[in-house]
């Protein structure tokens, strides 16, 4: 396994516990008729390729990988042993397989949304917040995924009366002057699209919004548990249960390139009122109805 999270991270341990869960639940103990061998808590890319390369080297019968920037190096150490990804934004457009329905290579998985999806955050930070007219939105620029989640939103700011700014997310620091510089000017909003990088710094980003009373939407259901004011996205955990699922079957004999890659079937939306409150924001009913989760 492959992942930039590190091993203390409580939703690594959430996303793999859910994995074993899966594994077991098919007749795989570990420790007794399978091993996993672990490359973890690293985004710099020069570890990753030496990390990538280490699993390679270790002959597995198949890797699974979380998130789109461990990728490239895995493929480039390999284009026979099967992997299977999760997390994944877009894999056809970064090159990671030919179609979804046809992988063709050696890699299949599980994305975690469709582009499309992304002007959603824009438009529930207007519903949330409905002064607000400028959105900082924190991404990772190394990555394609954080472009094109940067070009959807856009394109549909100018039909809610927003612009559209982006923000470094890769580096603590470049986060800390982002947020900073979006708060020193009025009606402000913060959105942080799908990345790694947010989600090693995801306790700074909340402590931010607060500290410069920013209205914020999340990609995922843990920001919000953690402080965090809205969020709209799948759980985390569900693809990674899948998951152990393709691995049941790569290692009972079938080729990732038959198998389809999957796309999330629910999304969740969560609103912390705590939250909202020490922003001096109503949530809408209309909009608390809506929510999965609402934590008071």
């Amino acid at each position: 396994m492959l992942t930039a999270l590190p091993a203390d991270d409580p939703e690594w341990q959430s996303r793999l516990a859910a994995f074993h869960q899966g594994l077991q639940e098919l007749g795989w103990i570990v420790g007794r008729n399978i091993r996993i061998d672990y490359r973890l808590g690293t985004a710099d890319d020069a570890q990753l390729r030496r990390r990538a390369a280490e699993l390679v080297a270790l002959a597995p019968d198949v890797i699974v990988v979380n998130g789109t920037s461990p990728m490239q190096p895995l493929l480039a150490a390999t284009r026979s042993v099967p992997i299977v990804f999760v997390q994944v934004t877009d894999p056809v457009g970064a090159g990671l397989v030919a179609s979804l329905a046809r992988p063709g290579g050696n890699a299949t998985g599980f994305t975690q949304f469709e582009y499309g999806m992304t002007g959603k955050w824009l438009e529930l930070l207007k519903q949330v917040a409905p002064g607000v007219k400028r959105a900082g939105v924190l991404r990772d620029a190394m990555v394609s995924t954080g472009i094109a989640q940067l070009a959807v939103l856009f394109s549909a700011a100018p039909a809610l009366g927003m612009t559209v700014s982006p923000l470094d997310a890769r580096e603590a620091s470049e986060i800390e002057r982002g947020v900073a510089a979006l708060a020193s000017e009025p009606n402000g909003g913060l959105i942080l699209s799908a990345s790694a990088a947010g989600m090693r710094h995801r306790e700074l980003i909340i402590a931010l919004a607060a500290r410069h009373r920013l209205p914020a939407v999340y990609p995922y259901r843990l920001f919000v548990a953690s402080g965090g004011l809205m969020s709209y996205g799948i759980d985390t955990s569900d693809p990674f249960r899948r998951a152990a699922g393709y691995v049941d079957r790569i290692l009972k004999g079938e080729k990732p390139a038959d198998l389809p890659v999957q796309q999330p079937t629910k999304f969740e939306l969560a609103i912390n009122l705590k939250t909202a409150k020490a922003l001096g924001l109503t949530v809408p009913p209309t909009l608390l109805a809506r929510a999965d989760e609402v934590i008071e």
